[in-house]
């Protein structure tokens, strides 16, 4: 299928690697111009020319900055003022407890997962209105719609960004601008190995049998892999996912047990 966006232009935040990553390779081989972000300077250079490599035709840019600061946020519309396409993405809290949420954490929670997020949406939007075309995709977590205690910074934050921006897809749909969530579950990247590392040190197991512990949990009994989120993130920025806005589509190998 032809997604109808060769020649579109998109930024995707907080994309050296994992899922940012993946989306930014399956816009490219689309034929979208991208503009992938971190704070790692060489790690993002060289992000870049594998992605070049790898899809010669592409066209793939980066700006290193740090996207929860106003600062940073300058520096990438400074190098990609006009985009087509937003993909919002950033590394969540760590996991924790009730004793480890106080004032700071809460609002470092809000500033890393939900504010860097809206400022983008704030800075980009008014174009995607003016050219009558618009594609907002941020990459929450499964765990907006079932939530785990340890992980309840980064549930709280993300699904702070879930409302905000189900508020503003309803006032942009009749421009064509269309702002959908990515919820995935224990998708195979630095993130989940991060968790493999964890549950090895809380249960005594080996890397092998953490990850089989892992995918136990998962209905497919396995872990998701980046390309299918990439896809997934490329078909709702396409032409023809027009008519979907305001959604939350979930990349969890069928673990949720809930109907909406």
């Amino acid at each position: 299928m032809d997604l109808g966006i060769r020649g579109r232009r998109a930024f995707v935040a907080a994309s050296s690697q994992g899922l940012g990553l993946a989306c930014a390779r399956s816009l490219a081989r689309e034929g979208v111009a991208v503009v992938i972000n971190g704070r790692d300077e060489a790690k993002l250079a060289a992000t870049a020319s594998a992605l070049r490599a790898e899809l010669p035709d592409a066209s793939v840019e980066y700006v290193a900055a740090d996207l929860t600061t106003s600062e940073g946020r300058t520096a990438i519309t400074a190098a990609a003022p006009e985009v087509d396409i937003l993909v919002t993405n950033n590394a969540g809290p760590r996991p924790g407890g009730i004793e480890d949420w106080d004032e700071e954490a809460l609002v470092g929670a809000l500033r890393a997962n939900m504010v860097p997020a809206v400022q983008l949406v704030r800075a980009y939007l008014p174009g995607m209105r003016t050219r009558g075309f618009g594609r907002i995709v941020n990459i929450t977590s499964a765990m907006v719609k079932s939530p785990a205690y340890d992980m309840g910074l980064s549930t709280s934050a993300r699904a702070a960004l879930t409302a905000i921006s189900k508020a503003i897809s309803k006032d942009v749909a009749a421009r064509n601008v269309t702002i959908n969530n990515l919820l995935p579950e224990r998708i195979d990247t630095p993130r989940q190995e991060f968790m493999v590392q964890r549950r090895m040190a809380q249960e005594g197991v080996d890397r092998d049998e953490a990850r089989a512990r892992i995918a136990s949990t998962i209905a497919a009994r396995r872990m998701g892999r980046p390309e299918e989120l990439g896809d997934a993130c490329a078909f709702l920025c396409s032409a023809q996912a027009g008519y979907i806005s305001g959604q939350n589509l979930q990349l969890d190998g069928g673990s949720y047990e809930g109907l909406t």
